[in-house]
């Protein structure tokens, strides 16, 4: 575990050469006990983000689909913090049993006093709003939380724009293609002079508010954590050059561009 710190310290000062984190609520990621994570979506750099983070305050499981768990690098986090697999649908490889093992297999990490980072919307947003339609992962777990789970909503801002998000090319940016860019312009940037994105991390304790809407229903609690995510209403894409040696960018954003 001591080499794993060390490497997640590492990739921490690597993805903190680009973004400019700004963590709010730090007391809840340091809090004891079980914790379940739910954070809003933007873009593919923000669960390496949030996992970084959150290694460094707590132990925790991931919920992560099966796609990303294969990559190389990634995958030796992943599987040293439990993953938990998720099958890929678009690829076709749904598991018709996919929610039965989430459940089992999270609710099992709570009850061993992990915490756990899980997606309600199951994907990076489309759009610069959050929506989980009729997800269902994050609402049959809170709806039979262990007792003295805390729930902590996750509101990540920043990342609608970057080139890991839908924004500019208004559809899904290949994982792989964008983390061999990323680490082409970090040394191309001579490590210390990426221009940075700024990204916040606001946690914040939703317990009560989040075990009162799943005692109704699905689409009660999915409309509440729509409402907490989208509070700030909708993000502007922001483009930051990827190179300190080129003039500041005066790209706009394409019109219509995204497809809801």
């Amino acid at each position: 575990m001591k080499r794993l710190a060390i490497l997640v310290r590492i990739y921490y000062f690597i993805l903190t050469r680009r973004y400019r984190i700004t963590i709010k609520g730090m007391d809840m990621l340091e809090a004891p006990g079980a914790k379940l994570f739910l954070p809003n979506h933007q873009s593919h750099i923000d669960p390496q983000l949030i996992a970084v983070i959150a290694a460094q305050h707590c132990d925790f499981v991931p919920v992560v689909s099966e796609s990303i768990v294969k990559i190389p690098v990634i995958s030796y986090f992943l599987k040293k913090w439990n993953v938990v697999s998720v099958s890929d649908i678009k690829r076709g490889n749904r598991d018709p049993d996919v929610l039965k093992n989430i459940f089992s297999k999270v609710i099992d990490a709570l009850k061993r006093k992990k915490s756990v980072i899980i997606y309600p919307s199951g994907q990076i947003s489309h759009t610069p709003i959050e929506k989980i339609h009729n997800k269902q992962s994050a609402f049959v777990i809170v709806s039979s939380l262990p007792k003295n789970t805390k729930v902590i909503g996750v509101r990540i801002s920043g990342l609608w724009g970057s080139m890991w998000s839908f924004a500019w090319m208004g559809e899904r940016p290949s994982f792989i293609l964008t983390f061999l860019k990323g680490i082409f312009y970090f040394f191309a940037n001579l490590i210390f002079f990426s221009p940075k994105r700024d990204v916040t991390f606001e946690f914040i304790d939703i317990t009560d508010k989040a075990k009162e809407m799943a005692s109704t229903d699905r689409r009660s609690f999915n409309n509440y954590m729509e409402e907490f995510y989208n509070d700030n209403g909708p993000e502007k894409a922001t483009y930051i050059k990827h190179f300190f040696f080129f003039p500041k960018s005066k790209r706009k954003y394409p019109a219509n561009l995204v497809k809801g």
